[in-house]
């Protein structure tokens, strides 16, 4: 299936090698839809919160 050059400079962010969708690791199990780039570094993501950071936020507020 051929892809329109339109579709192809929305996606070539996100596009690989392969020419498939490739998203970041954190987001690629992530159920939201604000899915980022494997080619970002992602520097704060509103839904994810590491067990490692030592910070706890309640979610309950």
């Amino acid at each position: 299936m051929s892809r329109s050059k339109k579709w192809k400079l929305e996606w070539s962010f996100f596009l690989g090698s392969d020419g498939r969708r490739k998203y970041n690791d954190l987001c690629r199990r992530c159920v939201h839809p604000c899915k980022q780039s494997f080619r970002a570094v992602i520097l704060a993501c509103p839904r994810y919160f590491s067990k490692r950071s030592g910070q706890s936020q309640n979610l309950s507020d």
